[in-house]
Formats: C-alpha cells, structure tokens, sequence
C-alpha cells in the first residue's frame, strides 16, 4: 500500500529522468501526454529551466493550473504551488508564448486556461535559488511577454496559424506607477493576442488617481474578486464616491482602501451624505466578505458604512480608525461580529476605554475568530486579566499580535498561560515586555526607542515564555518578536519606488505649506 506521504515511484522515476537534462529533453516529447503533470513539478522543484520551457511549449491539456499541477499529488505529496520560484516561474512563463508560437499545428493545441493564482509571496522562499518572482515582477513579465508575443506574430506572419488560440491567464495584478504603462498597453491589445491577461486580484499602489481610474475600467472589473488601492494612492471618500458610482464591482469579496480615505473630523452634511451613498453601494456587493479601512478616522460612524452591507463580513481591519464607545457598541451587537474571522482593533485603547464591549465582541466572534490583531492598544499590567478573560472563550483562534504594548514581562506569562489553552492556536507575535527597556519610555514606542531594550533580559523572557509551552506540550505555538511588524511581500518588492513616491508626496505638501505662508 503507497503511503500518502511519500514519493511515488512515479515521482522518483520522473526525477531520475530529467537529472540527465540532455537525455530527457531527447525524450520528453515522446512521453505519454498524462504525464506531463508529474514530469512538470519534477521539473519545477528541481529547478529544470529548459525542461519546464520544453514541457509548458508542448502542453497537451486544456488546464494549466498552478494550485492543481504543483499541489498536493498522489505521487508527491508536498504542496509546492505557492513557490515563487524566479527561475521555475520564468520558465513556466516564457513557455506560455512559446506554446502559442510553437510551429505545430493547431488542432493539436487545446490549453484554454492557465491559472496563476495560487502563486503566494512569502519571505522565505523554500526553493533551491531561494529567489522569488512576486507578483510586480510577474505582473510585468505576463504584460511584457503578451506584448512581444503581438510583435513576434507581426513579425514572423503567424497570424493566420494562431487565429484560433485564446487562452485566458487568470492572475493577481499589482500595478505601480513604474510599470503602468506596460500593463495598460498588454491590456488595451488583450482582444488581438492569443494570451488574454484576465485579473481576480488587483492591487494598486504609489499611482496617480486618473490612472487608477483608467486602469480599474481595463482589468474587467465585473470579475475582480479581491481590490487592493494601498498606501501612496492619495484616495479620499469623493474620489472613492466616484469610483464606485461609475466602475461596478458585482464578484467583489475583498476590498482595501488607502490610509485616510475617510476623515470624519470635520465632517458636513455632504460629507455624511457621499459616506451613505458609499455604504449603499458597497451593499451591491453582495459577496463581500473582507473590509480594510485602517487609518482612516471613523470616529462614531462605522455603523453608516458596515451597516448597509447585505453580507456579514468574516474580515474587518480598522485599526487606528479612531473609534469610539458607540462604534465598538455597534460593532459588538452587529450581525457581523458573528462571522468574524479575522479582527483587527490595533491602535484603539480598548481595555481601558470600552473593557465590556471589547468583552461581548470576542464573545460574539469566538465561534469563527482565527485571527486577532491588538497591536498598540495601551494594553498594560493594569488591565490585562480583560484580555485574559477575552481570550479564554477563543478557541477557534489560530493567530493572535499584540505587538507594542506595555506588558510586563510578568503580565506576558499570564497571556501565555491562557493561550496554551487555545487548541487550533499555531502563532502568536508578542511584545518585548516594558520591564526590557529604559524606565522613561513612553508607547507607543517610536523606531529608535523600539530597538533599544536590554537583550539578555528579553533572552530570559523568551526562554520562559518556551518553557510555558514545552510545559504545556504547545511546542507547536511559534511565538515570536517581529520589531517592525509582520513581512509584507508588495512592500518589500517595491520599497524603492515606494520610498520615492512618499518623498515627492513629502515634497509637494512642503510646497504647498510654504505657498500658504507666503500668502498669509
């Protein structure tokens, strides 16, 4: 009986054959067409280049899907569909055009569909290169090889033998101003190349607003699934009026707006009126299941926008959004707080300020609540046992950051203690304790202050905090100190530009404060 997880013969054959690369690029066009699947994640975990371009230039199904060919397999049972792997991927990509370009004749060409989706970015790449090709990169490489592909046929008068090949490349875009307007181009000729991008995914950042709006009309947004308008995109809630008035978004199930979309400081009648009709039209989208709003002030209006929707939200992320007793009243008395499955609160003192709400929400969301993000909540020795009481009923929570609060080391055991009780819990981001650093700090701690604590003493607590799980036989809690916050693949990729792009914005809102002091 073949164990589920170990290598089929198959698989140990398959890689047996193309470690002689020359001898199996004589052979592989020989090879029986079902298994070109097992011959392609052999290929793609090993690193084969031309072995994976022979192979994607001949594919002889109608599918090509990385969730499907690189998953989990009778023959291989390690799930390698999320790698990222620069030279695999390249390969995998270039052999798309060679497919199309590849001299055979067309009746025996039947790919229809590739699918790219299940491609994560993750900080640590498990591949023998251990270089990635995020999703920027792949988003440029798809839109340049769809554009050479249009001069290729030009050139070399294909036409006529390509004219029936349509294939869709289902794929997460992410779209900056560095190579904008190589995505538009490769979309605006979508309907003349035989390589037809088609977006479930899209993020937009460090863009001017009258290309966003440009942009979001060409990536067919009828069939955007998740839309990621982050960071440097200077989106307030008319331009967002605007947006969702003229673009619909009918298979929406997750959306995220830019830092200070909405300000409801000094908000006038208008501005409550365009914040309703922003609520109406997100309860149009009825699969809408994810919200981020973080940094925007909502300060007593989070009913106006959470309240229209017709579907209750499993992901809500409003941290530093400045809410208040009535928006955590509503919050904890919603429908949604029933469906939550992953709860960012960061930023809001929320054992101090409203103890029993925050108390009645976890309560409410303890059935479906995976992930809890309380980072910088002033959560102190004073008020930690409401944590603890918070947390005890959670018992579907496989996350919990609380990152950048002033716990002591003592008060840092007692959650720990709690959280060894949580059955489905896997990894948790805690705090250096208070007690690790100088006495006159003041939280939230800025980047300076953050990296200076005494580093034997946090040794100390890091081993005892080890020790609780050893004792509780959690070895499989991953509790760790991530400074500056978790790993973000779309800001790591793009930090240059994005560095550029915030020191123009810096420029420009200096040039303004100077014009407005020299009219004064």
């Amino acid at each position: 009986m073949i164990r589920y997880d170990m290598k089929t013969l198959r698989f140990i054959g398959a890689e047996s054959l193309i470690s002689n690369q020359e001898y199996a690029k004589k052979h592989i066009g020989k090879m029986a067409h079902n298994l070109y699947p097992l011959l392609l994640k052999a290929c793609y975990l090993h690193e084969k280049e031309e072995l994976i371009l022979m192979l994607v230039e001949n594919w002889p199904q109608q599918e090509f899907s990385f969730g499907k060919l690189l998953g989990k397999t009778l023959d291989h049972p390690e799930d390698i569909s999320h790698w990222a792997c620069q030279r695999s991927l390249t390969a995998c990509l270039k052999g798309l055009k060679n497919y199309v370009l590849n001299s055979s004749t067309t009746y025996s060409k039947r790919l229809k569909v590739v699918d790219l989706t299940a491609i994560q970015d993750i900080e640590f790449q498990p591949c023998q290169c251990k270089k990635s090709l995020g999703r920027w990169a792949r988003t440029e490489m798809i839109s340049q090889l769809c554009f050479e592909l249009l001069v290729d046929i030009q050139r070399l008068d294909f036409y006529s033998s390509i004219v029936d090949i349509n294939i869709d490349i289902f794929c997460n875009l992410f779209v900056t101003e560095r190579n904008y307007e190589l995505v538009v181009q490769a979309l605006l000729m979508r309907c003349h190349c035989p390589l037809k991008i088609r977006c479930v995914d899209f993020r937009v950042d460090n863009l001017a607003l009258r290309k966003l709006f440009y942009i979001v009309k060409l990536v067919e947004p009828n069939s955007i699934r998740k839309l990621e308008i982050v960071h440097n995109v200077r989106l307030q809630e008319y331009h967002l009026e605007v947006l969702l008035n003229n673009v619909p978004f009918p298979q929406l199930r997750s959306l995220t707006l830019p830092t200070r979309t909405f300000n409801v400081t000094h908000y006038t009648p208008e501005d409550d009126a365009i914040l309703n009709t922003i609520g109406e039209k997100l309860s149009h989208m009825t699969h809408l299941t994810e919200l981020s709003v973080s940094f925007s002030t909502l300060t007593g209006r989070l009913r106006k926008l959470l309240s229209p929707l017709q579907t209750p939200l499993k992901v809500l992320e409003v941290a530093n959004c400045s809410l208040n007793q009535i928006d955590m009243a509503y919050l904890a008395n919603s429908l949604h707080a029933e469906h939550l499955e992953l709860l960012d609160l960061s930023g809001h003192n929320i054992t101090e300020l409203f103890p029993s709400t925050f108390f009645k929400l976890l309560q409410k969301a303890s059935s479906t609540l995976k992930t809890l993000v309380l980072e910088e909540c002033d959560i102190g020795d004073m008020n930690v046992h409401v944590m603890e009481m918070g947390l005890v009923n959670c018992l579907k929570l496989k996350e919990f950051k609380f990152l950048q609060n002033p716990l002591t080391s003592v008060s840092l055991r007692r959650i720990f203690r709690v959280l060894v009780n949580l059955p489905m819990l896997k990894y948790v981001e805690f705090p250096v304790p208070k007690d690790c650093y100088a006495p006159d700090v003041s939280y939230p701690l800025d980047e300076v202050t953050l990296t200076k604590f005494d580093n034997q003493k946090f040794n100390t607590v890091k081993e005892s905090v080890q020790h609780i799980l050893v004792q509780a036989t959690r070895d499989d809690i991953s509790a760790v100190t991530p400074l500056f916050g978790s790993y973000d693949s779309a800001i790591e990729e793009t930090n240059k530009e994005l560095g550029v792009g915030l020191l123009m914005s810096f420029r420009e809102a200096l040039q303004s404060f100077t014009t407005a002091l020299q009219k004064l």
